[in-house]
């Protein structure tokens, strides 16, 4: 089966602020933006059945490129950040940050997950996408989905996923 996993384009949000599971706005390229990925994603249609995360920065994209009703999965959402949601990385006031930054491939963050739990999900959701019967699929997510993806198809190892990471509006293709 070819997964198509789209990233969703940039955010309307302050740099180094920390969104995982907020619902924020686009920005203000968006439509520039999405045009791009349409058309990019042409070549990959069509699909038997396209997936989203609820958040809307996924689903907006989703609709831009003509899929105005996809599956909608919670399992396909960002990282939950707790405590650290919609506050600027450099004005969190808590000491566990440290820690995290140095083990956030383990660590969870304050009342969040971590590495461990995003991947947990998104591996649960390909392990059941593997039992149907499709041939081609897209999902509109976000940065740590296509990560954890890459991961489970073997198209880099957790050691260095950071360095795959797919940029915004862009599209990440495995096989599973």
């Amino acid at each position: 089966m070819k997964v198509v996993l789209i990233r969703h384009t940039r955010v309307g949000v302050a740099p180094g602020t920390c969104y995982g599971w907020s619902d924020v706005p686009l920005a203000e390229t968006f439509e520039e933006e999405a045009k791009k990925t349409s058309e990019a994603l042409k070549q990959y249609a069509p699909f038997d059945i396209v997936f989203s995360s609820p958040l809307s920065r996924a689903t907006r994209l989703a609709e831009f490129c003509g899929y105005n009703a996809p599956k909608l999965d919670p399992r396909l959402r960002e990282m939950h950040m707790g405590d650290w949601e919609m506050k600027k990385y450099d004005e969190i006031k808590d000491p566990h940050l440290e820690e995290w930054y140095k083990d956030y491939m383990h660590l969870r963050t304050t009342n969040g997950e971590g590495f461990p739990d995003i991947y947990s999900r998104v591996s649960d959701f390909l392990n059941e996408l593997r039992t149907k019967d499709h041939q081609r699929v897209a999902i509109f997510a976000h940065a740590g989905v296509l990560i954890c993806a890459g991961i489970y198809a073997g198209l880099f190892s957790e050691n260095d996923c950071f360095n795959h990471q797919t940029p915004y509006g862009g599209i990440q293709v495995i096989e599973i």
